[in-house]
């Protein structure tokens, strides 16, 4: 858990690291395009590369769309921290014009992390998304979970708040919920399917993260490497997804 090409926050990003590496790794033997095990990754919403930037630093190149200038400014300097800026490329953009930016059906592989839940229309969006991987492409979803919407506010004593989210259509617990989308592995596997791919794994990520008093986490010898060890434990199993904070899908076109 120590690997320092592991996304920062591990906590939060460790489960979704540990599969998309290795999505990467068995997409790049089978991709037909440029050098051998070099891919082309498209990162819908990648910020600052907390994803982008270790993807390439496995030797792809990766195309960062993001709508805020600030973020892509912070991806140049992080890529040329790394040593891969000649393999990260930042263009200004969102997901609903994500062809005003880059090529249609040009990527072996797409990553849509946390964009999803705050778009106007998910469904539309994630065609986009879909629309630009190239054919046995790769997409790797993260999105917020309704579960651990319900049960974090639920743990807080907002119990009017936590059935407001169970019963609304988007999974909102109120007009002052930040979050305009929230999602079930169901859900999220239809919008997938509508777009036209095939699911192949579902993960649940901060099953326990954000319920554990950080206190805990920061000064018990050993408390942070046992959570990310029952974090991965218990991302397959499907009874955890539904009180997983988020939820990470990887599907697959054919």
């Amino acid at each position: 858990m120590s690997d320092p090409q592991r996304p920062r926050a591990s906590l939060r990003t460790a489960v979704v690291w540990d599969v998309l590496e290795d999505a990467l790794d068995r997409r790049g033997k089978t991709a037909g395009s440029g050098a051998a095990g070099v891919l082309d990754v498209l990162d819908t919403g990648g910020g600052t590369g907390n994803f982008a930037v270790p993807v390439a630093r496995l030797g792809h190149r990766v195309t960062v769309v993001d709508p805020s200038p600030n973020a892509l400014f912070a991806l140049e300097r992080r890529a040329a921290e790394a040593g891969v800026a000649d393999r990260v490329r930042g263009v200004q953009g969102d997901v609903h014009g994500l062809f005003d930016v880059v090529e249609r059906g040009g990527y072996d592989a797409v990553l849509c992390h946390g964009v999803l839940e705050y778009v106007d229309d998910p469904a539309e969006d994630l065609r986009n998304v879909v629309d630009a991987l190239r054919p046995a492409g790769t997409l790797s979803l993260l999105a917020a979970g309704l579960g651990g919407a319900v049960l974090a506010r639920a743990l807080a004593g907002h119990f009017t708040e936590a059935r407001q989210a169970l019963t609304d259509p988007a999974g909102r617990w109120g007009d002052g919920d930040p979050v305009p989308h929230r999602f079930t592995a169901e859900t999220l596997s239809q919008l997938i399917g509508e777009a036209g791919l095939d699911v192949s794994a579902i993960h649940g990520v901060r099953v326990f993260a954000d319920l554990v008093p950080g206190v805990l986490v920061d000064t018990e010898p050993g408390a942070m490497d046992a959570l990310l060890r029952l974090e991965a434990a218990v991302a397959e199993l499907p009874a955890f997804h539904s009180v997983a904070t988020q939820l990470h899908v990887l599907a697959e076109r054919g």
